[in-house]
C-alpha cells in the first residue's frame, strides 16, 4: 500500500538524532508568541466566543477586536513585567488599521512573524499566483510597518496548500510553523532548499484549548506548567523547544490573565535553566549549525 505522501522530510526519531545543546549549554528553549489578528466585519471567517461554527456579527467581531483594543496592552505588559521577549504572528491588515500596535512591538524589539493579511481568510484553498500575491502582500505590508522584512510565518489557521512551503521558501522565509511535529526544529524540503520547522503548539495554544475543548483560565495554566516540567526534564536528553501559542482577544481577558502569569511565574523561577528566544533566533541558531545536525540539514 501507497499512501500520499508530503515528500517534505524523512522519519528520524528523535533519540536516534545527533546531540546538540542551544546557547550558554542550554537544553530548553522557551518562547511564547502572540497571534494578532484582523478580521472582517459581518464577512469571512473568524472565531466565535462559543467555540461553535457561528455566522459573522458584531458580537464576535467585537469580542475579536477586544484583543487589539485592550488584551494586547495587559500581554504587552505581562511581557515587560517578566522581563520576556516576545515574538508576534501579525496579520498586515491589523498594523495597518492598528499602528499604535506595530510601534510597541518595534519599541520592544520583538519579532515580528508573517501570518497572513488578515484572519478572515484563509490561503488553502487559492491558486498557487494567488497565494503568492498573498504572501508577498503580507510580506510587504509587514516589512514597511515593522521596518524589517518577517523571517518566519505562520499561516492564517495554520493552513496551508501543497506548496506553501515552496511559496514561502522563494520569497525569502528563512523558518515556518505550520507543522506541529516535533518537539525540535528540523529541515523541511521544498523546490527552492531547506526551511527551517520551528516547533508552535496546536495543544498549548489558548484558542483550541479554551474554545474547542472548553478548559478554563486555571485549566489551561496547568496544562503550560505541566508541559513545562515535563518538557524541562525531558531536556536532559534531548534539547528541546517549549512553546505555547497565544490570542490577545482569549488570554488578554483579565481572568485569564490572572492565571496565565501564575504559570509565567513558575516558569521563570527556572530562567536561569532556560534559553529564552524567539522563534527567529531559534532559526538562526540551528541555521548555524553543522551540517547533519539538524534532521534534514
Amino acid at each position: 500500500m501507497h499512501l500520499p505522501s508530503h515528500g517534505r522530510y524523512n522519519y528520524v526519531p528523535i533519540p536516534l538524532r545527533p546531540a546538540y545543546e542551544w546557547p550558554e549549554g542550554k537544553r530548553l528553549a522557551v518562547f511564547f508568541c502572540s497571534n494578532i489578528e484582523l478580521f472582517a466585519y459581518r464577512a469571512g471567517l473568524g472565531v466565535d466566543p462559543s467555540g461553535l461554527d457561528r455566522p459573522q456579527s458584531q458580537v464576535n467581531f467585537a469580542w475579536r477586536d477586544y484583543g487589539n483594543r485592550v488584551g494586547i496592552w495587559h500581554y504587552f505588559d505581562l511581557l515587560e513585567e517578566f522581563g520576556l521577549p516576545g515574538a508576534h504572528n501579525v496579520n498586515a491588515a491589523v498594523l495597518e488599521a492598528c499602528p499604535d500596535i506595530a510601534l510597541r512591538i518595534r519599541g520592544r524589539g520583538d519579532e515580528f512573524v508573517g501570518h497572513g493579511r488578515t484572519n478572515a481568510e484563509r490561503q488553502d484553498g487559492l491558486w498557487e499566483d494567488d497565494e503568492a500575491r498573498l504572501i508577498a502582500e503580507a510580506t510587504e505590508t509587514i516589512a514597511r510597518l515593522a521596518g524589517s522584512r518577517p523571517e518566519g510565518w505562520l499561516g492564517p489557521g495554520l493552513a496551508e496548500s501543497r506548496v506553501t512551503p515552496d511559496l514561502l521558501k522563494e520569497a525569502g522565509y528563512r523558518y515556518v510553523m505550520d507543522w506541529p511535529l516535533d518537539d525540535q526544529p528540523i529541515w523541511m524540503r521544498t523546490r527552492a532548499g531547506p526551511i527551517l520547522s520551528v516547533p508552535y503548539p496546536t495543544e498549548l495554544n489558548d484558542l483550541p484549548a479554551l474554545l474547542s475543548r472548553h478548559a478554563t483560565g486555571r485549566q489551561f495554566a496547568e496544562m503550560i506548567i505541566d508541559q513545562f516540567d515535563e518538557m524541562r526534564a525531558q531536556s536532559r536528553k534531548y534539547p528541546l523547544v517549549f512553546s505555547v501559542a497565544l490570542h490577545p482577544f482569549i488570554i488578554g481577558q483579565p481572568h485569564r490573565l490572572r492565571a496565565f502569569r501564575g504559570a509565567l511565574r513558575h516558569i521563570m523561577a527556572h530562567r536561569d535553566e532556560l534559553w529564552l528566544t524567539t522563534p527567529g533566533d531559534i532559526a538562526r541558531y540551528c541555521a548555524a549549525l553543522p551540517p547533519g545536525t539538524i534532521p534534514g540539514s
